[in-house]
This record gives structure tokens, sequence and C-alpha cells, in this order.
């Protein structure tokens, strides 16, 4: 009971306006992945596993910005939204929901067309493991949203470009425009691949694997898409938090200040590039292809003339 009374009291800590967001944000990550991996687990399906995550960031997100303007009284309606919240903050918001209900619900009909997930073969008849999963998936929510609680943290009345924040930063032009071209990137190498896959399987063609656009360009364009718009969140995050109008505002000061300014946005896209390339996303990707194709020559030449991740020009 202690504890909860603690995290009760940081949560409503109105000297430490990031560990109030950031509290409630925590909690809403796990309760939706509780919520749906236990009764995953215990019927070993995994359908609902990305269903969950995009229901996690949204429901995380919806905490994020709401709850400080709650807290402030603030009376929060359409009319009154630049009021209630900086532009950067709702832009910030938005463009994470964009992404997660787009992801989520192209993975949930790619699962619901397979009728399986094959990321899911081997550990979801191991509950204790499968069930790791569905937390570290509360994890990764968490992370990649970091950058958007911090700046949703902030009470609006600091961005007021008298007190020295402009209306626009460099850093929102090219945050932004990097989210945007990642975020392209990531919806036409899913819809190539899952046009590619829809006629391999009415026998449009025999292709072993797909080649063709993007996917000639780089073996995995869709994760190239995916760093490089948290890069965009993460920089456009950065260049709001570093201000020191917006500093003083979250009680960050001095050296410190400057430093949670700069590794609390990072954290996203480095953990999202991890992830991708170390842990569940190429290995996983690498094995399965070279355990079925590593003796066909076309194969052989598609690894080694195509880039892993940036793509090639020309």
């Amino acid at each position: 009971m202690t504890f909860l009374t603690t995290l009760l009291k940081l949560a409503f800590n109105p000297s430490s306006a990031f560990l109030s967001n950031l509290l409630p944000a925590i909690l809403a990550s796990y309760s939706v992945q509780l919520l749906t991996g236990i009764p995953s687990v215990l019927f070993a399906s995994e359908i609902f596993y990305d269903l969950a995550g995009g229901l996690s960031f949204l429901l995380t997100l919806s905490s994020s910005l709401f709850l400080p303007a709650l807290r402030r009284k603030a009376v929060i309606s359409l009319d009154d939204a630049l009021t209630t919240w900086n532009w950067r903050q709702l832009a910030l918001t938005g463009a994470a929901a964009v992404w997660s209900v787009r992801l989520s619900s192209y993975l949930f009909l790619r699962v619901l067309q397979k009728g399986h997930d094959s990321r899911f073969d081997t550990v979801k008849h191991k509950p204790r493991r499968f069930f790791m999963f569905w937390m570290i998936q509360a994890v990764w929510v968490l992370i990649c949203l970091t950058p958007v609680i911090a700046v949703d943290s902030i009470h609006p009345a600091a961005f007021k470009a008298g007190l020295g924040v402009p209306d626009v930063l460099p850093s929102d032009v090219l945050g932004f425009g990097l989210f945007g071209l990642g975020l392209l990137i990531e919806v036409v190498a899913d819809y190539q691949k899952g046009k590619w896959y829809s006629e391999k399987v009415r026998k449009v063609h025999d292709e072993l694997f797909i080649t063709r656009g993007l996917w000639g360009r780089c073996r995995f364009p869709n994760y190239f898409g995916e760093i490089t718009l948290w890069a965009g969140i993460a920089i456009a995050a950065a260049g709001v938090l570093s201000r020191g109008p917006i500093q003083a505002s979250l009680g960050w000061y001095g050296t410190s200040g400057q430093l949670k300014a700069v590794i609390l946005p990072g954290m996203a896209p480095a953990f999202v590039a991890w992830l991708l390339l170390r842990v569940s996303g190429v290995p996983l990707s690498e094995r399965k292809y070279d355990k079925l194709y590593r003796d066909r020559k076309e194969y052989q030449n598609w690894r080694k003339n195509t880039p892993l991740l940036i793509p090639k020009i020309f």
C-alpha cells in the first residue's frame, strides 16, 4: 500500500511534470498488455498481439496528452485545442497515433490472412516465454513514446515565442520531414510486399523472395522507414526540450537538463534500431531465408548486391 501511495504522489507531483506524466503512461501500457496477454497466453494465441500493441500506443498517448491538461483544469475542446496544447504536442502525439494505427492494423490483418505469426511458432506453447513477449511489448511502447511523453508534459505557456521559443524551429522541419519520409517508405514497402505475397498465393509468379520496388533497393526497406520515422520524432522532440524556457518548466537545469533533452528522445530510435537489427527483425528474417534459400544462386546474389538497410539510389 505504501508503494502504491508513493506512486500516486509522484504521479500528481506538480514539481516533476515529466514524472507525473510518465507513471500513468507506464500504467496504461502495462494494463493493456496484461489484459490481452494473459488470455492470449492461456489460449496459446498470438492473434491479438499486434492489435494490443496498437491499443497500448493509443491509450498511452491519450494519457500523455490529456492528463496534464486535466491536472491544469484546462477546458479541453476542439475550438480551444491550441490554447490547451502547443501545436507540437498535438503534432507529435498525432504522428505517433497515426503510425501505431497503421502498423498494428496492417500486422493484425496479415496474421488473420496467414492464420499465424511465425515469430511465435516456437514460443506460444511455452507460457512463461510467451508472456515475456507481451511484457517486452509494453516496454517497447514506453521507450518509443518517451519523446512524446516528455513534450506533452510541458506547460503550453512555456512555448510562447516571447520566452525564446520560436513558433517553428529548424528541428521541427527536419523532424517532421523525416517522420513523413519514414512513414511513406514503410507504407510503400509493406504495400509492395503484401501485393507480392498475394500474387504468389494466386500463382501469378513463382518468385522465391521479393526483389521488386523498394525491396530491390535494400533488403529491409520497411525497417529503414521505421527507424527513420522514430529518428524524426526524436529530433522534433529534442529541438523543443533543449530550449531554456522548456527546461525550466520541466524543472530541468544545467548539464543534466541538456543531457535529458538529448538522451530521452534518442532512446526511441536507438531502441527501435537495436530491436530490428539485433533482436526480432533482421536476425529472424535472415535466419529463415538463409535456411530456405542459402543454396540458391539468385538469393546469394541478392544478398551480396543489395544493401541491408539504407536503400541504394542507383
